[in-house]
């Protein structure tokens, strides 16, 4: 046992070292080129505002570090650990490898609200980030249909949650695509294509301080329920013997899961494969035992998605390719590899 804490310890620092390590060499990546000094000393100041780092605070460096280079990155970070953390979640909700936000329809459901306030005006009154709003509300609707779609002609199980996001998802699409269709609006068909695709362009600081505490928060609490999670593993009715009725969990854990999706695809749009692959490779290194897998998980999507975005920033000349692309281009094929080449105990607890 201690043994194995230990190990969960040292993935865990050495991949929170990876992430701090990626964050400070993302930064200096770009159309200008930046030191690895200028960065830190901008990141200090910002953060910080002491004097012995005012120099760096008066240049043009300074700018384009801490008011747009570090706000995305920093909400890179943020996306890839919820997207990876609720991939986790989903997985042992519905005690399948290949459950993720997207199959149980929640970012359907995301998608749907936004596209129903960019091209109706819904919820405009709410103020600026009135589309983030409304997909955050699609993702948590979703979530309820789901929970009372999977309980209708008796108690909820792992199958009818994932049969229930499935056809949830199914009408969530169709009704964007008759809202896109009948709206014939081509200036919010542009902006929903560049949101479905995703992006990390629009990341301000205002925005950051919104969605940091709910996934971070998010984060912590699922790691607390690491038990919990192993037992929907071994089955309800091995939970069952233990005391334990996993239903109401199961619905409490989807409907918090909702939420970071939410605000995750209010603040990135649609990002695909994050909390499919990284839940897998990480699985295939710690063991399923969720007080590895989570942190191993969340620390690997956050250094996913920093080093796409850098890719995404660097990869075409004076223009910027939207991360969700290329995070399926890559994404697909090493998921298919991933199960070709490789196979694991998803149940396996140990």
């Amino acid at each position: 046992m201690k043994k194995k804490m230990w190990e969960s310890s040292l993935s865990s620092w050495l991949l929170s070292g990876l992430l701090i390590t990626s964050v400070l060499c993302a930064v200096t990546v770009g159309t200008v080129d930046v030191s690895l000094a200028e960065a830190f000393g901008s990141i200090v100041y910002g953060i910080t505002g002491w004097e012995s780092f005012a120099s760096y605070g008066d240049s043009a460096v300074y700018d384009i570090i801490w008011l747009l280079r570090l706000p995305r990155i920093v909400l890179a970070v943020l996306t890839g650990m919820g997207l990876s953390v609720c991939g986790v979640i989903m997985q042992a909700i519905v005690k399948n490898p290949l459950a993720d936000p997207y199959i149980l329809g929640i970012s359907s459901g995301a998608s749907l609200g936004a596209t129903a306030a960019i091209m109706l005006g819904l919820g405009a009154f709410l103020g600026e980030n009135f589309v983030g709003l409304a997909a955050a509300g699609g993702a948590f609707a979703v979530s309820m249909g789901v929970l009372v779609l999977s309980g209708v002609g008796g108690r909820s199980s792992p199958v009818k949650l994932l049969l229930s996001g499935m056809a949830l998802s199914a009408v969530c699409s169709a009704f964007s695509s008759f809202i896109v269709y009948f709206a014939n609006n081509r200036e919010g068909m542009q902006t929903i294509a560049y949101w479905l695709m995703g992006s990390l362009a629009n990341a301000k600081w205002e925005n950051l301080a919104v969605i940091c505490p709910i996934i971070v928060l998010g984060t912590a609490f699922f790691w607390t329920q690491s038990q919990i999670l192993n037992l929907m593993l071994v089955g309800d009715a091995a939970a069952i013997t233990l005391g334990r009725d996993l239903t109401r969990y199961r619905h409490g854990y989807l409907v918090l899961s909702s939420l970071m999706v939410g605000f995750v695809v209010y603040s990135a749009g649609m990002i695909g494969f994050v909390g499919l692959i990284c839940p897998h490779v990480m699985r295939m290194l710690t063991g399923a035992e969720h007080r590895r897998l989570l942190p191993a998980s969340a620390f690997a999507g956050a250094i996913l998605l920093v080093w796409a975005d850098v890719l995404c920033r660097t990869i075409l000349p004076r223009t910027e390719l939207p991360i969700g692309i290329l995070v399926s281009l890559v994404g697909a094929p090493c998921f298919v590899y991933l199960m070709v080449r490789r196979s694991y105990g998803f149940g396996d607890a140990r």
